[in-house]
């Protein structure tokens, strides 16, 4: 099991940098070492996610327990503590074998003499939870400072590993609701699949009987028929039907706007921002081999993502090409029926599928996405149609990126908003922090 522990702990270290998106190391890694049988490559996907999703909340218990604090430990020694703390806390591995392996990996990386020091500071966290009369899921909760005893941020921040400057955002916009959102965003969702919208009845539920003989659990989605939520389903590659183009990965809430948006056969559509493609497929789905989707986004590396996932879903009547949305194309103006503007966004609806989003915001960053949003406004609402309709959209849940541009829009554009606006939130139902709006060019 050291082993499987080393692979965590070399993603772990690779994720520290915030050079890629965990979830992209968390892939590569998994691609890696396919040969493994599935209940290791669980465990290496539950101790690197967990470990990243948590740090705030182990780094603060870490602090409290040991004679270094965690900003001044060798990187190696600071993830080690950090994924064995996660094991002892939301895990049921055994306090001995998680002490045992921590010590044994700091030996193998080089650090043999601070092996010592590792074993100490586990294992007075493993006396501890011995002591506590309280459920795998309680546990961290003893560790934590006494809600009254701090602000309402501070603690909000320790519980669910947000940093504070996302807090007060919730705070601000969410008000009461922000510990339930919050809440809703930590627990283990299921994989959102999305058959082809154009499969018959009988076609799709021969395809979800294929899948389900393979073990996978499917439940269909009760507002969107198409969409099922699938749970245990290892490399969802790997699954019948995948390769054939049948099915893809993609929430429900960002099927509900492209579906509001009311795409007709024969439309011609423009899906603006659109990697990795999922909008654009089921938009080109919608309008039929009669109609066209021009599918865009700003790199060659994005339309390559897009053009993976046409090409497989055998999307004969979608274009790709790169372009840049903030910069009007004057010989497209006014040709597009229907058009998805699903801008670059805080990504807030979101933080419990890319757990470093988190870590990687700032004031800065923040100020600044409503100004590029409204960049890309004004670049592609020339697209439009007079008479047809445009989608904005985002996954965040914050109103400086949503209900406020909006009124932007309807402000300083020939526009009227004809459906929305729609804020959906996680702890309504099994989906996405996402928002949508549909508006119609006068």
């Amino acid at each position: 099991m050291e082993n499987i522990r080393g692979i965590a702990l070399d993603a772990l270290m690779e994720a520290e940098d915030n050079s890629f998106p965990s979830s992209s190391i968390i892939t590569s890694v998994l691609n890696k070492y396919d040969y493994l049988e599935q209940r290791d490559k669980a465990f290496i996907k539950l101790l690197f996610e967990g470990t990243v999703e948590r740090r705030i909340t182990l780094d603060f218990i870490l602090d409290k327990r040991s004679s270094v604090k965690t900003a001044k430990m060798k990187p190696v020694i600071r993830n080690i503590l950090r994924m064995g703390l996660y094991q002892l806390l939301f895990t049921d591995s055994p306090a001995y074998a998680v002490c045992k392996e921590s010590v044994n990996l700091a030996g193998k990386r080089g650090f043999k003499g601070l092996g010592g020091f590792v074993n100490g500071v586990l294992r007075n966290v493993s006396r501890e939870i011995e002591k506590l009369d309280l459920t795998q899921n309680e546990r961290y909760l003893a560790f934590l400072p006494d809600k009254d005893q701090v602000d309402a941020r501070k603690y909000l921040s320790l519980k669910y590993s947000i940093p504070e400057i996302i807090i007060d955002v919730f705070l601000k916009d969410r008000g009461d609701r922000t510990e339930s959102i919050l809440d809703s965003m930590m627990k283990t969702r299921d994989v959102s699949m999305r058959f082809r919208s154009d499969l018959s009845d009988e076609e799709r539920q021969k395809a979800v009987r294929d899948i389900k003989n393979t073990g996978v659990t499917l439940r269909q989605n009760t507002d969107v028929p198409f969409v099922y939520q699938a749970n245990n389903t290892g490399d969802i590659r790997k699954l019948p039907g995948f390769d054939e183009g049948l099915f893809n990965v993609q929430d429900v809430s960002s099927c509900k706007a492209v579906l509001a948006l009311g795409i007709r056969k024969g439309d011609r559509v423009l899906d603006c921002c659109a990697a990795p493609g999922g909008k654009t497929v089921l938009a080109s789905e919608l309008a039929g081999p009669e109609g066209i989707v021009v599918s865009c986004d700003v790199s060659e590396a994005k339309t390559e993502l897009i053009m993976e996932n046409v090409e497989r879903l055998n999307c004969s009547n979608v274009k790709v090409i790169v372009r840049d949305a903030a910069v009007t194309d004057a010989d497209d103006k006014e040709k597009y029926d229907r058009v998805i503007l699903d801008v670059p966004c805080s990504g807030l609806g979101i933080l419990g599928k890319k757990r470093d989003i988190k870590y990687n915001l700032t004031e800065e960053s923040l100020e600044s996405l409503p100004l590029l949003q409204r960049r890309i406004i004004d670049g592609c609402i020339p697209y439009v149609k007079k008479g047809g309709r445009l989608v904005y959209s985002t996954c965040t849940i914050r109103h400086a990126e949503n209900e406020e541009q909006v009124l932007y829009i309807t402000d300083n554009h020939d526009m009227k908003v004809v459906d929305g606006p729609v804020q959906l939130l996680p702890d309504d139902a099994e989906q996405d922090g996402f928002f949508y709006c549909i508006l119609e060019k006068k």
